[in-house]
Formats: structure tokens, sequence, C-alpha cells
């Protein structure tokens, strides 16, 4: 079950039920809310996801992850129409089966990564880096191991490593944490994915942003939004949300902003907030998925 925070939320929650046929943008982080790192998506969220589209929904992955990271969780999951969010929001593409690969890159926003590179250097000197390649992985200074980073690598010297503008670099090693504040008064945006890894985008970036693109491309209203996270790259998706849920196992700064905790991981707290955007006034039989907008054709 979902725990509202507020009686506005209850409300808040209350009107995006009765809004269902009208379809509801529902933001999904993946790691940590729809699949365990390293792990398959189990059924019951398959099951969930698919019956939240057949209501009409848009159901739109956002994730840290890059592209080729999200496209096998989005097939997972059925989901071969409608919008990804990926690497923090720096990537949006639109799935369409139809298309090269089964997308179409929607918004792409890089930066200069040389100066983060070496401003990240020169406070810890071991820092591995890792700068994405979007559609197949990443340009590395040795390599990540393989369960931690989505698509492929290689190694690279470093004029490879910022040769041209990125839309994503990451940093790992002891201590690379600290580097948070350092890196942003270099204009980006550095957000901790652990203690031991920095995630670093273009400026004034974040889920959310990517999302506020999708949701005034497909025409939902913003009263029409809900948004289930984990992790502290969620917090700016949350509050975006019109109705913001945090999982049970999320950091206590993630839980305090939210209008909603649900259930855990185990608890399968992501397919209660799903089950409750469907009602029994939308069938099956009548609602087919909500596609993400007029189909258009891809990019020659």
């Amino acid at each position: 079950m979902t725990t509202p925070r507020t009686d506005d939320a209850q409300g808040s929650g209350r009107r995006l039920r009765a809004a269902a046929a009208d379809g509801v943008l529902v933001a999904l982080d993946i790691d940590g809310t729809l699949l365990r790192t390293r792990a398959d998506v189990p059924d019951v969220v398959v099951a969930a996801v698919a019956a939240a589209r057949r209501a009409g929904h848009h159901v739109v992955l956002a994730s840290g992850r890059s592209l080729v990271g999200v496209l096998p969780v989005a097939r997972r999951l059925g989901i071969d129409a409608g919008w990804v969010v990926t690497s923090n929001g720096a990537v949006v593409a639109r799935l369409d089966a139809a298309c090269p690969g089964g997308y179409e890159l929607d918004t792409v926003r890089t930066f200069d990564v040389e100066p983060v590179i070496r401003r990240a250097r020169s406070l810890v000197p071991a820092v591995q880096v890792g700068v994405e390649e979007i559609g197949w992985g990443y340009r590395v200074t040795s390599p990540f191991d393989p369960a931690a980073v989505n698509g492929d690598q290689r190694q690279v010297p470093d004029a490879e490593l910022w040769e041209v503008p990125a839309t994503r670099v990451i940093l790992r090693g002891e201590g690379a944490a600290r580097l948070v504040e350092p890196l942003r008064s270099l204009g980006v945006t550095p957000v901790p994915a652990a203690a031991d890894w920095v995630d670093v985008t273009p400026r004034d970036l974040s889920k959310a942003t990517a999302l506020e693109h999708v949701r005034a491309t497909v025409g939902v209203a913003a009263a029409r939004t809900v948004a289930v996270g984990d992790g502290v790259n969620d917090l700016e998706m949350i509050a975006w949300a019109a109705r913001g849920v945090a999982m049970g196992h999320a950091p206590a700064v993630l839980r305090d902003a939210a209008d909603e905790v649900t259930g855990t991981f185990d608890e399968h707290g992501v397919v209660a907030v799903l089950r409750s955007l469907v009602t029994p006034a939308v069938s099956a039989r009548t609602a087919g998925p909500a596609s993400g907008g007029a189909a258009r054709p891809c990019a020659g």
C-alpha cells in the first residue's frame, strides 16, 4: 500500500484516478524501483505496467542509466512506443518499433567534459572516468565492472575522452563524492550516485527538466503527473510530479520530500502505485496503450 503524507496527497491521488480515461503521465525510475541492479524486472511489475498502459496512461522510464541500458528494460515491459528519459535527463528518446534500433533521439544535451575531468583528477588523482557514447557505451580511462555500466567500453587516451562534447561523465573512486561541489562551480550538474560514484551532466539538468519536455510534447496536464523513485537523483522528479512517490527503502531525504511513501522493492511498492491508477471504468478491451502522442516518421 502507499502511504500519503498529507491530505493534499490523498486528494491528488483521487483526482489522478478520476482522470484515468484521459491518461496520466507516470514517470518510473528503474534501478531500485522496477528492478534490482543486475536482475530482471519481476513479472508482477511487468503486469502492473501493462495494465496501466492499457488504461491509457503514458508510462515513461526515467533513469540515470544510459539509453543502451534503458532499452532492454523497455522491451521487457512491452513498451515499444512512447518516451524514455535517460542519463539523468541528458537524453530523451521516442520509442518506435519502426525506427532503426527501435528509437529516435528527441533531445540530446551535451557539455565540454575536459574541464570536469581535469578538475576531478586534481582533487582525486586516481578517479576512474567514463564518457558516455549514446546508444553504444563508454570511452573509459580503465575498464569498469561490466555489471556497473551499460553497453560496451573502449579504453582510450585522454585526448579521446574529451575530443567531442558528451551527454554524461561518470567518475568513480574513493572520495568521489567530495567532487560534487567543486564540479558544480564549473557550471555542470554533478549527482552523487554512491560514496564512490558521481554522475555529471550539463547545467540545470535533471530527470524533471526532461520529463517536463515530454509532458508538454504529449499534452498531458501538469496536474496529471505521477513519479516513483528511490534515489537522490529522483528528488527533482518527485518534486515535479503532481503526485511524487518515494519507495519505502528510499533514503530519508527522498521520503521526506515525497507526497507519499509506498512499499519497499520487496513489497512491490511501485505495483501499488500503478494499480491505484487503474480504474474499473477503463477496460482493457476498449483502451489501448498510450502511444505518447501522434505517430510521426523517424528522422531520416
